[in-house]
């Protein structure tokens, strides 16, 4: 008897379910056993149906039984789609005197510094609904104003005294400074519960503690305007695994990469808006760890978006903010910033599903807007009539309705002819393979740009990284990507379309603990800063057991890993960086050895220090996590058997722009040390990789496929 795992991952278009059977006798050693996988279109009005859907088919094609099932993990977009659609509960703000219009007048920063007609986006909760108390704590802990509890009851009559219709769902506390001291925020909480026992209250102590109150309003009432429904779809969630005969525990990822129980999750739910991406991005550092890959770009691209993450030492860049719900073009500062851990990537409206157009000037663009799976591409045959990326694809060849492997569609080349000849072909005069061309080149360069602001931003060069490739569009695209990046290497895995879903199976058990704490190098507190680091620790340990005690096991029964960070500046700055803290407590000389980590770390960012500036800490963070899987090193491995086609179909190539005779390969029929030369496509179940004329493959012995140049940068031809 092994075990069994699902991973289930639901995404703007297609929900992805993956099966893990790990049997006794099949262990080697590795980290995984035999997988089963499939994808359904997502179910907007009820996600749970299409992952149940999605459960059924592998249990049935594993030949197992949902009983046996030992967990359940899942990520899912409806707290981010909530937040974009503004579709959350009714929120109530209470803050303090003063701050009332803190989330609308945002912060100096304007994401179009020139454009006299800026719009901003607009607040999450309406001015009608944010209130105020009047007390106040200072920056540095010190009471200004009690708080005043007759104040406060009355308030509360006001909050409770609503019509029906306009009763509050969920409240959203967050008082000036009460990151430094959160006493007044609890027991107003206190106060809510006992009036209104049904109504969920957020506090931004407790979600985010981290100056800034812009950011950490944002925080607090996007936790609490998406609480309600989180809580409840998990619950329902719950119970119709149940009923299928599901009695295992079900986890959550969440946005910084790790696992958390369900009551976890029901209580910050705001740390859930990039849990599938960040699943992505751990399938990507399990893949690049067992081949030895210290340097590696994810490249994630399903039907509604795309997404770049930079994975260095086989470990994904994390940070402290993210920007959920971009209006402007997915300019940065467009949108709404949270203050939670989160796997730090970039992602555009670059997927299977975007829809193309035709500006003003003649231009062709490319998103963010997505058919979706509601109603889909014009290929699908489901009521899209809007052009999008696949239905160029499949005009282009790339995509055959032979071989495509979601169920219950079949591709319709006609449809995207039609789709692509009324929108983008009518405008610029040309035909429909000219018009699908030139639709692929733009979100190709869409991405590409995207992955050269990402690395620049990170003081990085991306020629010097591999790409790892997937999501159901990944493979398709990938090889254009490395080409315009000047990327010698591409990895496609086995299961690459279902990537996050089974990144979900190697996550770890994990949270992080982060909190705003002032030290100036100048002025350390070693103690202080101890003290606050082991409150953090305790924090992310709280969780990490919570979630290890519903498998059965303790905090005693497993080693935990910790990471510590400082976010530093130097003085006036507005911006910080990760400086990694070792885990001996801080001693006299402790500042001065943290200030010479974090220049280091600046010469790293910006090419040199500045002298003479003082330096100082802002925030810190803790995080406490299970140890990582055990993956099996794979040795690279050359070509030893040159593959033929016995088919070939006409396809556009992106090196010579060109239609050409490309070979047609099964994945599974493929050995290891197999070589594969462009141009060709890769086919399998559930999705297809592109090779141009300037590329190959080689087959390794995990099942991943190197695409590699065969025209290197000199110009000579490889042998």
């Amino acid at each position: 008897m092994g075990s069994m795992r699902i991973g289930a991952d639901v995404g703007g278009t297609f929900t992805d379910v993956v099966l893990e059977l790990d049997r006794e006798e099949e262990q080697g050693g590795g980290s995984e056993g035999r997988m089963f996988s499939t994808k359904v279109l997502t179910t907007y009005d009820a996600p749970e149906r299409g992952i149940l859907d999605g459960v059924a088919t592998v249990v049935a094609e594993a030949g197992a039984d949902l009983a046996d099932l030992d967990t359940f993990i899942h990520g899912t977009t409806l707290a981010t789609n909530a937040l974009i659609g503004r579709t959350g509960a009714r929120t109530a703000l209470v803050t303090t005197d003063g701050f009332r219009d803190t989330i609308e007048m945002r912060t100096e920063s304007r994401f179009e510094q020139y454009d006299l007609n800026l719009v901003l986006p607009a607040a999450l909760i309406e001015r009608r609904d944010r209130h105020v108390l009047r007390e106040r704590i200072a920056a540095d802990g010190t009471v200004l104003r009690p708080f005043d509890e007759d104040e406060a009851r009355a308030l509360i009559e006001v909050l409770a005294d609503r019509p029906d219709d306009e009763a509050y769902e969920a409240i959203a506390v967050g008082f000036i400074h009460a990151y430094v001291d959160g006493s007044h925020e609890r027991r107003f909480r206190d106060l809510l519960t006992e009036r209104l026992p049904d109504v969920p209250v957020s506090i931004s102590s407790e979600v985010a503690p981290q100056m800034r109150e812009f950011e950490r309003f944002n925080t607090v009432c996007a936790n609490a305007y998406v609480q309600p429904l989180i809580a409840t779809y998990l619950r329902n969630l719950e119970a119709q695994l149940l009923e299928t005969g599901a009695t295992c525990p079900v986890y959550l990822i969440h946005s910084g990469g790790g696992l958390i129980n369900v009551d976890g999750a029901a209580r910050f739910p705001v740390r859930l808006v990039e849990s599938g991406p960040a699943g992505g991005a751990i399938f990507a550092a399990d893949i690049a760890a067992r081949h030895g890959l210290d340097r590696v770009l994810s490249y994630d691209m399903g039907g509604t978006t795309a997404k770049i993450c930079l994975i260095e030492s086989q470990m994904p860049r994390t940070a402290k903010t993210f920007e959920v719900a971009r209006t402007h073009r997915f300019t940065k500062g467009s949108g709404m910033p949270i203050s939670i851990p989160v796997i730090e990537m970039i992602e555009i409206g670059a997927g299977g599903g975007s829809i193309a157009t035709v500006d003003a000037l003649g231009q062709i663009r490319v998103g963010p807007l997505s058919a979706g799976s509601e109603p889909g591409p014009a290929a699908y045959g489901l009521g899209g009539v809007e052009p999008t990326v696949s239905d160029a694809n499949l005009v282009l060849g790339r995509l055959s309705a032979d071989t495509f492997g979601a169920p219950g569609i079949d591709l319709d080349d006609e449809a995207a002819r039609d789709a692509l000849n009324r929108t983008v072909g009518s405008a610029l005069a040309m035909d429909a393979e000219t018009a699908a061309a030139g639709v692929a080149e733009v979100v190709d360069e869409n991405m590409a740009n995207a992955a050269r602001v990402h690395a620049v931003e990170n003081g990085k060069d991306v020629a010097a990284f591999t790409v790892i490739a997937f999501g159901g569009g990944a493979p398709l695209h990938a090889g254009r990507l490395c080409e315009k990046l000047d990327v010698d290497e591409l990895l496609v895995p086995p299961g690459a379309s279902v990537g996050s879903a089974i990144g979900f199976l190697r996550a770890p058990f994990a949270y992080e603990a982060l909190r705003s704490h002032h030290a100036t190098i100048d002025q350390f507190d070693p103690a202080a800063v101890n003290a606050m680091l082991v409150d953090l620790a305790d924090e992310a340990t709280a969780f990490v057991s919570e979630a290890l005690a519903s498998t059965g096991a303790s905090v005693a029964d497993v080693t935990l890993e910790t990471e510590r960070w400082a976010y530093m500046r130097y003085a006036g700055q507005g911006w910080e960086i990760p400086v990694p803290v070792d885990a001996a407590p801080f001693d006299a000389v402790g500042g001065e050895l943290l200030a010479n980590r974090f220049e280091k770390a600046y010469e790293e960012f910006f090419g040199r220090a500045i002298a003479g500036l003082a330096v100082e800490a802002i925030g810190w963070s803790v995080r406490v996590s299970t140890p990582r899987p055990q993956v099996n090193h794979v040795e690279r491995m050359g070509a030893v058997r040159e593959i033929t086609p016995d088919r070939t179909r006409p396809i556009h190539d992106t090196a010579t722009g060109t239609t050409q005779q490309a070979g047609v390969v099964e994945r599974d029929a493929l050995a290891a040390g197999d070589r594969l030369v462009g141009p060709a496509v890769i086919v399998e179940t559930q999705t297809t990789t592109l090779l141009s004329s300037r590329q190959q493959a080689v087959m390794q012995p995990d099942g991943c496929l190197l695409v590699t140049r065969t025209t290197p940068r000199s110009g000579e031809v490889t042998p």
